[in-house]
């Protein structure tokens, strides 16, 4: 990547926009957005293109250059409309309604080749009329920040949005949790869908269930199509969104993510992860870990996601009770703890290292699990990484074999829970053939990197960028991340 300023060339050349873009929520009409003017500004450097992301809108990666990222994310020539969404939102438990795209827009639909419709959305782009006295920027630590917990939840198998690019911008910038003035950034973040939970409040709130029927129809025509022609589609949609966010933070809980502010404007109706901003994995198995400093009682620690996100999902049923019967909507939440439940299992098992483990042991296993990283306050993410790393096929011979080559776990006898943890998982080995031992050690491996995103590790690449800009620790963790290791 090459860092330097890029002069203009023909927007007819720049592959970005050339895309076939689909006016679909344009098509809505100016009841759900505000056309605004992207801001100008006075330096365009490019920091980050995610080529990974380029394959899937049919682009090949040798033919874009970093000026063509320029010229459509950072300069914003070419495309018109520009929509700053309107929503509202449950923050904190208290309803706001003077919210809305404060420093962002939609850029821009496009039609991926698996024919899936994605957005592309801008942050630190400028004022809207949402930005209530804000200066609509973003520090260029929060978006290195959000394309690195983007990338590593995508490698982690969460089902997230993910950053294409970000340009820093030449603005200082002042932050009360920063060092300022601070570096400025935009950032283009790629996701199904912008529309979110407070979407449809902001339609409660005014009372206009006719606006929030054709916003339900136009969710499920391009994100739950398979619901087309359904006599019922809008409560299985609700279902299916259940299911849906109910697997998203069972994900977030195995990897070990504190998304930190779970408002209800940051809800996908998708059911996906976006919007990283004070977020956090956790260093040990604390369930009352609270990423954001202001999250004074601790509302969305850790432990409370999956509850939060029930909570989110029962109040958006009051705007979608003018579309869908209340008894349909009530059973449809009724399947949350289970699908969180079963999804939760599965992949903590996975870390374990079995694809599958219907022994009735398995719960046992997992209790076991978890009240050990509790209680020994282990490294989370270490512990599941020495098991990937120090895997023998003679951990089958004898409990005390078990991890027995780690140094981060109790010696035998000074810790009867992992004792207990030794001889359940000796126990479940031998239920399988030598043979299946291989599938076990691969199965740890690919679901345990080494590289956990802790604190520390975000500000030992960020602060080589703040002391002498220096971006190659950056780019060589991204390199990490992506690479699984």
């Amino acid at each position: 990547m090459n860092p330097a300023e890029t002069p203009n060339h023909e927007n007819s050349d720049n592959p970005f926009l050339t895309l076939n873009y689909e006016p679909a929520l344009e098509s809505l009409g100016d009841d759900y957005y505000d056309e605004v003017v992207a801001a100008e500004f006075p330096q365009h450097i490019l920091r980050w293109r995610n080529d990974a992301l380029l394959p899937c809108l049919g682009l090949d990666t040798q033919a874009v250059t970093d000026e063509d990222f320029i010229t459509a994310f950072g300069k914003f020539q070419g495309r018109k409309p520009l929509l700053a969404l309107r929503y509202h939102g449950y923050q904190f438990g208290e309803y706001n309604s003077k919210l809305g795209d404060g420093r962002g827009f939609l850029y821009g639909q496009v039609r991926a080749t698996n024919g899936e419709l994605y957005d592309f959305g801008t942050k630190g782009s400028g004022t809207t009329p949402y930005s209530r006295g804000g200066d609509g920027m973003l520090t260029l630590k929060g978006g290195v920040r959000e394309i690195l917990a983007a990338e590593a939840l995508h490698c982690l198998g969460v089902r997230t949005s993910r950053c294409l690019t970000m340009i820093e911008t030449g603005l200082p910038l002042w932050r009360g949790d920063e060092p300022s003035p601070t570096r400025s950034s935009v950032m283009v973040r790629m996701s199904s869908s912008h529309i979110r939970f407070g979407t449809f409040e902001r339609l409660h709130f005014f009372r206009r269930p006719d606006l929030s029927k054709k916003l339900l129809d136009h969710v499920i025509e391009h994100y739950y199509r398979h619901l087309l022609g359904e006599k019922d589609k809008y409560a299985l949609f609700y279902a299916e969104l259940v299911k849906r966010v109910a697997k998203l933070v069972a994900q977030w809980m195995a990897a070990g993510f504190c998304h930190a502010v779970l408002n209800t404007d940051n809800m996908s109706i998708t059911g996906e992860s976006f919007d990283y901003g004070p977020y956090a994995f956790i260093p040990t198995y604390d369930p009352y870990f609270t990423a954001a400093y202001f999250d004074y009682y601790r509302r969305y620690c850790y432990s409370h996601q999956p509850s939060i996100c029930k909570l989110n999902l029962e109040m958006l049923q009051e705007p979608l009770k003018a579309i869908i019967d209340p008894a349909d909507l009530e059973a449809g939440l009724a399947n949350f703890n289970e699908y969180y439940h079963a999804t939760y299992r599965s992949l903590m098992l996975k870390k374990l290292g079995f694809e599958e483990l219907s022994y009735s042991e398995a719960d046992e296993l997992l209790h076991l699990t978890i009240k050990f990283l509790q209680d020994s306050q282990i490294g989370y993410h270490e512990f599941f990484y020495e098991m990937a790393r120090t895997f023998s096929p003679k951990w089958r011979d004898e409990p005390g074999l078990v991890l027995n080559t780690s140094n981060i776990v109790p010696a035998s006898g000074t810790s009867p829970i992992f004792d207990d943890w030794c001889v359940l998982y000796h126990k479940i080995l031998n239920y399988f053939d030598l043979d299946h031992l291989d599938t076990i050690s691969r199965t740890l491996t690919n679901q345990n990197p080494q590289t956990a995103l802790l604190r520390p590790l975000i500000e030992s690449v960020w602060e080589p960028i703040f002391q002498a800009d220096n971006w190659q620790p950056f780019y060589e963790l991204i390199k990490k991340i992506q690479s699984g290791k």
